[in-house]
């Protein structure tokens, strides 16, 4: 039987949890070249680590044909609210969540050598805007910036224990001097300009890490890479412009532009 034709030889996969559905309508997605690599976004609202620990299994199978190149992945802040009275909350005790997260990290390491792992660390709330739209509906609050912290100071040091590629959202957010303001749509879930930072930020992981193969976008192969007649001609009628290297054309100078675009000739890729 003939193989089923792939996009791509990458795939990503995002696994996040409360604020993950907001990065799937927000995340800038532009600045990957879908063309190079398939996206899986799967984001599960109001997981813990507990709960995707116990389906971890279901959710990547180590006798899976193809593994993903890349798993980002973000537990922690359900985990770092406070218990509720009657036992039935998110809450995971921060030992409970150390291990669960170290128990992540070793089954998507052993899915296949080709597999790259990045976390997230907690990010900080909004504990004023929670409170004013979310306190209706959830009660008191029993989300704090103390216990996000917590909690993504525990999940650094993990990666760092365990040589696995991690983001400080708790920092990176709190750089900006306006993200009280700016970075939430309730005071938990993020914002566009929430979610840029976290886009910024996967993105110089991946551009600075030394994997190989690179998994920074740029320097991916192209899929359908063999010259082709049907490109469109630039500017001085005599040269065909690379589309498939667009996003780098893009708000270059006619000059610059001249640099990326592929004589009539065209050489040969390998």
């Amino acid at each position: 039987m003939k193989e089923a034709y792939r996009a791509s030889q990458f795939t990503f996969v995002y696994a996040f949890c409360e604020f993950s559905i907001m990065m799937v309508k927000e995340y800038n997605l532009s600045h990957i070249d879908l063309t190079k690599a398939d996206i899986v976004l799967r984001g599960y609202a109001g997981w813990n680590s507990r709960r995707a620990l116990q389906n971890l299994d279901k959710i990547f199978p180590k006798d899976a044909t193809d593994q993903p190149s890349l798993i980002i992945v973000y537990f922690g802040g359900n985990d770092s609210m406070h218990p509720h009275p009657s036992g039935l909350s998110p809450h995971v005790p921060l030992q409970e969540y150390i291990e669960n997260m170290k128990k992540i990290a070793i089954h998507l390491k052993s899915l296949s050598k080709k597999t790259r792992i990045i976390f997230l660390s907690s990010p900080p709330i909004n504990e004023v805007q929670m409170h004013e739209t979310l306190s209706d509906l959830l009660g008191p609050l029993r989300r704090t910036n103390e216990a996000c912290r917590t909690y993504s100071e525990a999940c650094l040091e993990l990666c760092r224990e365990m040589n696995v590629k991690a983001i400080d959202l708790w920092s990176a957010l709190r750089q900006r001097h306006d993200w009280l303001d700016v970075c939430f749509t309730d005071g938990i879930h993020l914002s566009n300009e929430g979610s840029k930072i976290v886009a910024k930020e996967i993105l110089k992981v991946l551009r600075e890490a030394d994997w190989e193969p690179s998994l920074d976008w740029k320097s991916m192969p192209v899929e359908f890479a063999e010259d082709s007649p049907y490109e469109p001609i630039g500017a001085d009628e005599n040269t065909h412009i690379d589309v498939s290297n667009w996003n780098n054309i893009q708000g270059k100078s006619q000059l610059e532009m001249s640099n990326c675009a592929l004589t009539k000739g065209f050489s040969s890729v390998d």
